[in-house]
C-alpha cells in the first residue's frame, strides 16, 4: 500500500551537504562582527575577531554535532 504523501524526512544527503554552508555562514558572521568591534574598539592583535572567530567555530561545531546526533535518531 503506497501512500502519495511527501516524506516527512529529509534526505540525510541534503542535510550533511548544507552543514557545511552553515558552518561557513555562521563562522562568516562572527568574523564580520569582530571585526567591526576591532574597528570601533581598536587593541593590539585584533582580538575582538579571533575571539569572534573562535566562538562561531564552536557554535557551529555544536550545531554541526547536533544535526548528526538528530539524523541519527531518525534512522
Amino acid at each position: 500500500m503506497s501512500s502519495n504523501r511527501p516524506d516527512k524526512n529529509p534526505n540525510k544527503w541534503l542535510v550533511l551537504i548544507s552543514l557545511p554552508i552553515q558552518m561557513g555562514i555562521v563562522i562568516f558572521a562572527f568574523s564580520w562582527v569582530g571585526a567591526l568591534l576591532d574597528e570601533k574598539y581598536p587593541n593590539e592583535g585584533s582580538w575582538y575577531r579571533k575571539g569572534f572567530i573562535l566562538a562561531g567555530v564552536f557554535l557551529s561545531l555544536y550545531y554541526l554535532i547536533r544535526q548528526v546526533q538528530n539524523l541519527d535518531k531518525k534512522n
